[in-house]
């Protein structure tokens, strides 16, 4: 109870602060508020998601957005979780065990335009440690996921606040989204359930943990196919970044919803670290320089957009088909955004077949049993061969020299 009443103290707050000047909210000060302790990790259905859809629907309201949910600014979904992954989410519930409410919160900027540009990020996360946490440790502890994904949602409310009263060739819809770490679910219910004419979207764009910016500039911008002048809009306003494309439309974040409804996206991601998934992703990690840089960069992505009319959709390989079953796995997080020969080593887990055969993060393994791995499809290729219980050799690039280790899976 104690820490509700904190957190509606600084809803309350920063209702007052942002009726006076808008612009004085940072893209940190919305981190650190959503990423607080006090929110206890904005777990779908829990009390702390709920504090966080208050904070996010009053930044709107002080935004001059118009609520566009169905009820006020918010669009609840009740639903059963999945008991088997490959079945299809049940929405149609009743009162009862086991059901769970999320809530998505949606503001409209209206231009009285013909097409609207949707604008996502999920702002829910794992909790205590829901399904999905990658941390080991024998107590329950807070996973405020400030990179996953209060970096989103925040440079999400600065670009609201930048194309207000700017770029009037569309409307806007800026939708902050619950229940992605289950599964997409409050994207997929919107598509299914939307508050605005599906068939007037012109494009969608989705923020998923762009805050660990790292000196090497590299972004990730995935959906560039989905419509053929992205590409080169994409390229065109590019002064900044070192930008890994990927052209499919499918990937694991709420764009794929909308590409699904066969509506051009564009999903922009700084990249996977240690922190990922565990109680370390805080705050104070975050690159906010460079989250700025990257609401600027959308900014004038949007720009250029601005008098193209409505895209032409296209659909995308859905290179998700491709990859390969594992039974073993290496314990690694790897680098997605590397671009070299290899595959780059970006994190290690402990106790797992990596860390006990002394591979670090850096290293870039070239070779994993009789397989040369020149990239992560050719690495996870490699590794869908093993079984639990194999031993086989791994060759590593760490600096200049060529490591050789034993893996036991």
């Amino acid at each position: 109870m104690k820490n509700i009443l904190f957190v509606l103290f600084l809803i309350v707050l920063i209702g007052c602060k942002t009726e006076t000047k808008v612009e004085s909210i940072s893209i940190k000060d919305d981190v650190v508020f959503l990423a607080s302790d006090e929110l206890e990790g904005r777990q779908t259905g829990s009390d702390g998601e709920k504090a966080a859809a208050n904070y996010i629907a009053s930044r709107f309201k002080s935004l001059g957005l118009t609520a566009k949910g169905t009820e006020d600014y918010f669009q609840a979904f009740s639903f059963k979780p999945k008991t088997d992954p490959h079945q299809e989410v049940n929405y149609t519930v009743k009162d009862g065990d086991s059901t769970i409410t999320g809530t998505n919160v949606i503001g409209f900027l209206d231009n009285e335009a013909e097409n609207t540009i949707i604008i996502g990020a999920h702002y829910d996360h794992l909790g205590y440690g829901a399904e999905g946490s990658l941390f080991r440790g024998e107590s329950q502890e807070i996973h405020n996921g400030a990179d996953d994904n209060a970096s989103g949602v925040a440079v999400l409310l600065n670009l609201a606040m930048k194309l207000k009263e700017k770029n009037t060739g569309n409307n806007y819809l800026f939708m902050a989204f619950s229940g992605e770490e289950m599964g997409l679910l409050g994207s997929n219910y919107f598509t299914k359930n939307p508050t605005i004419d599906l068939s007037k979207a012109n494009y969608m764009i989705n923020m998923d943990m762009v805050g660990r910016l790292k000196q090497d500039s590299t972004l990730a911008v995935y959906g560039v196919g989905t419509s053929p002048i992205l590409k080169q809009v994409v390229k065109a306003n590019n002064s900044k970044f070192k930008v890994i494309e990927n052209e499919s439309g499918v990937g694991p974040s709420d764009h794929t919803s909308f590409y699904n409804s066969d509506i051009p996206v564009l999903h922009f991601f700084t990249g996977q670290h240690e922190d990922y998934h565990k109680p370390g992703d805080d705050f104070e990690k975050l690159n906010y320089e460079g989250m700025e840089i990257i609401s600027s960069y959308i900014f004038d992505i949007i720009s250029d957009l601005d008098d193209n009319g409505k895209l032409a959709f296209r659909k995308t390989k859905n290179e998700s088909e491709d990859v390969p079953r594992f039974k073993v796995g290496l314990g690694v997080i790897p680098d997605y955004l590397y671009d070299g020969k290899g595959m780059r080593i970006d994190g290690v887990s402990e106790d797992k077949p990596a860390q006990k055969a002394g591979l670090q993060k850096g290293d870039i393994v070239v070779k994993l049993g009789d397989s040369l791995v020149t990239d992560m499809m050719s690495y996870m290729r490699a590794l869908s061969t093993f079984d639990n219980g194999d031993t086989t050799k791994v060759t590593v690039k760490r600096g200049e020299d060529e490591v050789e280790a034993v893996i036991e899976f």
